[in-house]
């Protein structure tokens, strides 16, 4: 007689998932309850007006000759910023992500067969590039603006620091997560880790290195407009001027500018990914050399036009904003530094009581901030991806079509009604108009810094934690939704062909092959924020909207160094703990 085979037990309700999701709805309860969103009486109904005149001034934007030649000087300065900052962080992350790696203390050490960290110098270096990741652009900007004056100098330090420290600890993931059989080859041949790196890892993760540089720069813009709102010019200073002269005719016209500059930035970055067949931002593109060569890449004109001006618009960057960088090692600089650190010291242990409130507020702010741009961002990026709804996407019937053939022959999704003759399918319209909205709202949101935001929710709302976290939501949302979008384009549609092939309709196509796959990256993307808004609170609060933030702006402003250094650590010591529930949940995940 057959022996009969049990049938597997039922997965138990109560696991690691479950349970941080348990924590996450009582956190977000908690949240809202300290937002006072539960108690009621947030609006302000004396600010409606100014919010009907500045919808209504969207209509007719300012376009005269002399705010057009002031908005065409914005948005070099806010360029040329981004560009000599993203140079300095790439170089700064280049260095610091080989000597933050794993793999090269364990080259060093001869133990580079073993997937763990390395000592006492792998756990120095990573701590010393923590600390200044962990304090926001605009900190340093405001720091540096005490030392150096309103020179250019300070909106690029203040980017290529957190940013470079940033850029290191993902080039040290990108390092560590690349095949290394050819690097063991070459250092059990006798060649020394160094040469072994620049002619195997480097060589490997080199797409991976330039995506993620790529995307560096596209924050780097953002980054450059904030910084605008201290004093350092640009798009993000006039916008702020307008702003607060009410001027919205003007500020629409400077607000149009940015959102150009960080749409062109945006087709610039994924056209010459997809020439490079690196196609994602934030993971690891795996270079295909049967389908890709590298004669191709290096005949194609795209890539060459592509570097030639790449150089052109980092010299002209240099030139245009005139830095003055021997102010770096000026005996004045190193005298006002010295006198920082002698006022700074010891800390001031009298406010912890209001530190512990204040960073109560910025985490409930960043809990409710990431909550709605994550549940937006998923929302919007279906939409938003070009092989979703569009000819020849996963859920049309027309699968066997490419979703890149827009880009190759213009057969197919966006330009498919214009090969037709018309919009007679009106499927494929509706199809094509939600795309192209989608795409350009999230544009617009993550183009528009987190402060604007702010300012403009503050218009109805009573100053605290909710219009931060309103604002940075709508500015992470348009993030997200463009991240995660990419994931949906990524993904390998042959398990969805063998569905739909099965019978399966475009509701199961989408709950059994479509979601599952890309639910997982979703959440690591939104925990990846998570630790980047905490770091973004601190903005917000420069317009009012509470947390650790405005504290940090005042102290900055009236020179209290002691009670600066104590609400720093206590920042550190948050943005720690964000970081590591962080990694425990992604853990979780994989």
């Amino acid at each position: 007689m057959a022996k009969i085979t049990p049938l597997p037990k039922r997965p138990s309700l109560l696991n690691s998932r479950s349970l941080w999701g348990l924590i996450f709805i009582a956190s977000f309860v908690w949240a809202l309850h300290s937002a006072d969103i539960l108690q009621g009486n947030l609006i302000n109904e004396g600010g409606w007006s100014l919010v009907g005149r500045f919808l209504v001034a969207a209509i007719h934007p300012d376009f005269s000759p002399e705010i057009l030649k002031l908005t065409l000087e914005a948005t070099l300065k806010t360029l040329a910023y981004a560009v000599c900052g993203t140079f300095f962080s790439v170089l700064i992350g280049f260095v610091g992500g080989i000597l933050s790696s794993e793999v090269w203390w364990q080259s060093i050490t001869g133990r580079a067969r073993e997937h763990r960290p390395y000592g006492f110098p792998w756990l120095v270096v990573r701590a010393v590039l923590a600390i200044p990741r962990a304090i926001h652009e605009l900190i340093w900007g405001l720091f540096f603006v005490n030392i150096f004056g309103l020179d250019p100098l300070v909106a690029i330090l203040a980017i290529a620091i957190p940013f470079g420290t940033i850029t290191a600890k993902v080039f040290s993931e990108i390092l560590d997560e690349t095949p290394r059989l050819p690097l063991l080859a070459l250092l059990n041949s006798g060649v020394s880790p160094l040469t072994a790196f620049a002619y195997t890892l480097i060589p490997q993760a080199f797409l991976n290195l330039l995506s993620y540089s790529f995307y560096r720069l596209e924050c780097s813009i953002r980054a450059a407009a904030v910084l605008g709102i201290i004093g350092a010019g640009g798009l993000g200073y006039q916008i702020l001027l307008s702003l607060q002269s009410l001027r919205y005719e003007q500020m629409w016209t400077f607000l149009i500018a940015l959102v150009l500059l960080s749409g062109l930035t945006d087709f610039w970055s994924a056209l010459l990914r997809h020439r490079l067949g690196a196609p994602s931002r934030l993971d690891l593109n795996v270079l295909n050399l049967k389908k890709r060569k590298k004669p191709e890449i290096q005949s194609d004109p795209v890539v060459k036009a592509s570097l030639f001006s790449g150089i052109i618009l980092l010299i002209f960057s240099f030139w245009y904003v005139q830095a003055d960088f021997s102010k770096i090692w000026s005996p004045r600089t190193a005298k006002l530094l010295a006198g920082v650190i002698h006022d700074a010291f010891p800390p001031d242990p009298s406010q912890l009581n209001q530190l512990f409130t204040l960073s109560a507020q910025t985490l409930a702010m960043s809990i409710l901030a990431m909550a709605g741009a994550g549940f937006g961002g998923i929302l919007l990026s279906f939409p938003a991806a070009k092989n979703f709804l569009l000819v020849g996407g996963m859920l049309r019937s027309d699968n066997s079509r490419s979703p890149l053939a827009p880009f190759n022959k213009g057969e197919t999704g966006i330009l498919a009604p214009l090969k037709k003759g018309g919009w007679g399918d009106l499927t494929r319209f509706w199809a094509t108009l939600s795309f192209v909205i989608t795409r350009f709202l999230l544009l617009f949101l993550r183009a528009v810094p987190e402060p604007i935001w702010a300012l403009i929710f503050l218009f109805i709302l009573f100053p605290g934690i909710l219009p931060g976290a309103i604002a940075m939501s709508l500015h992470n949302l348009g993030i997200l939704g463009r991240l995660m979008a990419e994931v949906t384009e990524n993904l390998d549609e042959r398990p969805t062909h063998s569905l739909k092939a099965l019978g399966a309709t475009n509701p199961q196509v989408f709950l059994y092959s479509v979601l599952p796959r890309t639910l997982p990256r979703f959440v690591a993307y939104i925990l990846y924020r998570w630790e980047v808004c905490i770091r973004a609170t601190v903005i917000v609060g420069l317009v009012g909207a509470g947390g650790l933030g405005r504290l940090l702006t005042e102290q900055l402003s009236s020179f209290d160094y002691k009670g600066l250094l104590t609400t720093l650590i206590a920042f550190i010591a948050l943005t720690f703990f964000v970081d590591l529930i962080s990694a425990a949940v992604r853990r979780t995940l994989r």
